[in-house]
């Protein structure tokens, strides 16, 4: 295997792992809103903010009972209170505990391996908003000696536009492909066009994570162009949610323009011009 491809099989491992560690905290959260008759959360690989404090203050609770202790408790031993009441729901507690630490684990690790790649060290670590988890899928998820144009990167992230509108997975939007059957036949079927992966990262996690880490060059773009759309006519009409989700899609474009700049002249390849800048003259600084 290629270092992108462990690197690959880390970060994916890694998001695994977080996605486990979540879905055990709501059951956690789930099991205590049942307790008190309340109805938990439809959604059962995300936590809202009451749920998180109710984590808190369980983990909390739960480092209390298993602090100096060498071993986990005894079943006979095990006295509840009105947070983890059974010895079943420590248990559980110690299940999202323990996938906590192989996922902090897993990050920490992944961080380590990613020193070696100068994209990292010189472009994506120095760029608010971004860790070791989200450089870790962008360098394995691209191969950017393959994305010769800007639009390249981002019709592969799912970024461009088809049919007059974004691309998503929408039946207008499947192309063809082909691919091979087991008897060795070269057949078609409509599919997505881009990494359904990467664009979850980018666009869910990403665009959020900009707008966390204060002001920075990523998030004065998403409002600077938030701003153009609420006084352009033309989008007057749209909800705020659409106005800010093209505002967020507008900005992790503009990143990922930056970051093929970048990429590329590190790696010695041709830097080729943006559309923008080929056939409409406007100049982009990474």
């Amino acid at each position: 295997m290629t270092d992108n491809q462990n690197i690959r099989a880390m970060v994916r491992g890694a998001y695994d792992i977080q996605k486990l560690r979540i879905q055990a905290g709501n059951r956690i959260v789930a099991n205590f809103k049942a307790r008190l008759g309340q109805k938990p959360s439809e959604k059962e690989d995300t936590l809202d903010s009451e749920g998180k404090l109710v984590l808190v203050n369980i983990r909390a609770r739960y480092k209390k009972l298993t602090d100096g202790v060498k071993t986990f408790p005894r079943k006979g031993s095990f006295k509840g209170d009105e947070l983890i009441s059974t010895y079943t729901e420590l248990c559980l507690v110690a299940q999202y505990s323990d996938l906590e630490r192989e996922e902090d684990s897993l990050f920490r690790r992944l961080k380590a391996v990613l020193e070696d790649f100068s994209v990292y060290t010189e472009f994506l670590e120095p760029v608010k908003g971004i860790g070791a988890a989200l450089a870790g899928v962008i360098i394995s998820e691209i191969d950017i000696t393959k994305a010769k144009y800007p639009s390249s990167l981002w019709a592969y992230a799912g970024l461009d536009v088809s049919n007059g509108s974004g691309r998503s997975r929408k039946a207008e939007h499947l192309r063809e492909n082909e691919y091979i059957t087991s008897d060795g036949e070269v057949k078609t079927k409509k599919g997505i066009t881009f990494n359904p992966f990467l664009k979850t990262k980018l666009i869910g996690v990403l665009g959020s994570s900009f707008l966390r880490a204060g002001e920075n060059k990523y998030s004065k773009i998403y409002y600077d162009y938030k701003n153009r759309l609420e006084n352009n006519p033309k989008h007057i009409e749209k909800s705020k949610g659409h106005r800010h989700n093209m505002a967020i899609r507008y900005m992790v474009k503009m990143f990922l323009l930056d970051l093929h700049i970048e990429w590329r002249r590190l790696e010695g390849l041709p830097v080729s011009k943006s559309y923008q800048e080929e056939k409409l003259g406007h100049k982009h600084a990474a």
